[in-house]
């Protein structure tokens, strides 16, 4: 009967605990989920191309404010690459190393380019690209279970921020193409949901599955239970 509690026991354990969910052992590092990777690669993606981009802008520049917010921009994003790196070490997380295809090709619209026409494709793909990353610092920093990834968007959130600022001081940015706001779908409280968004997988086990087989493994313990108590009494 013993070795049956038991046993229900730790079933009951694997049920209560949701599937896949992001464990820490005492004092140690928290599990990175989806939304943790997508801030570490978001922000190193966009120092691998937007680095160029302002040095290109620096000289390339048709105005001396872009020529300016190109130098700004690429010098800060030496220092914002150098963060988000030194926390990828911490972690032991492995970051991107190159620039994505879209990212390489907005670099060879850039080169292709001088003087004004330069300076508006300049602008409107930095500022388009911040606009993209900046929900993203936010929703990470609000959820985030990770000391170090809760600095990291507190510092890109700074850096992201006063790009925008920057690129909106050039008088090029074109407010009416800018992509709308996406707003979060209708949020999702169930277990399994839950278990998804804490630990960016899906479980591997239904937990209706489980349910079943604790129902079955309950049934067991009580009929086993009925006829050693029969046994005892005859």
């Amino acid at each position: 009967m013993k070795r049956l509690f038991a046993v229900l026991a730790a079933v009951a354990v694997l049920v209560a605990v949701p599937a896949g969910a992001a464990t820490a052992a005492p004092g140690g590092p928290t599990q990175l989920n989806a939304a943790d990777m997508l801030l570490l690669n978001g922000v190193r993606q966009a120092g691998l191309w937007e680095i160029p981009a302002g040095q290109m802008a620096a000289t390339r520049g048709g105005s001396a404010q872009v020529r300016k917010v190109g130098q700004m921009i690429a010098d800060q994003h030496v220092e914002l690459d150098r963060l988000v790196v030194d926390a990828a070490n911490k972690l032991g997380a492995t970051i991107p190393a190159t620039p994505t295809t879209q990212q390489q090709g907005w670099l060879t619209e850039m080169q292709n380019n001088r003087g004004r026409q330069f300076d508006q494709i300049f602008v409107t793909r930095l500022r388009n690209a911040h606009g993209k990353i900046f929900p993203v610092i936010g929703a990470v920093r609000a959820a985030t279970r990770d000391p170090i990834v809760r600095e990291l968007a507190d510092q890109a959130n700074t850096f992201v921020m006063n790009h925008m600022k920057m690129l909106e001081s050039t008088g090029l940015v074109r407010y009416e193409m800018l992509a709308p706001a996406a707003l979060p779908a209708a949020q999702d409280t169930s277990g399994l949901a839950l278990a998804r968004a804490n630990t960016g997988v899906t479980p591997p086990v239904e937990p209706a599955i489980l349910w079943v087989v604790l129902a079955a493994m309950v049934a067991l313990g009580v009929g086993t239970g009925i006829r050693l108590y029969v046994r005892t009494r005859s």
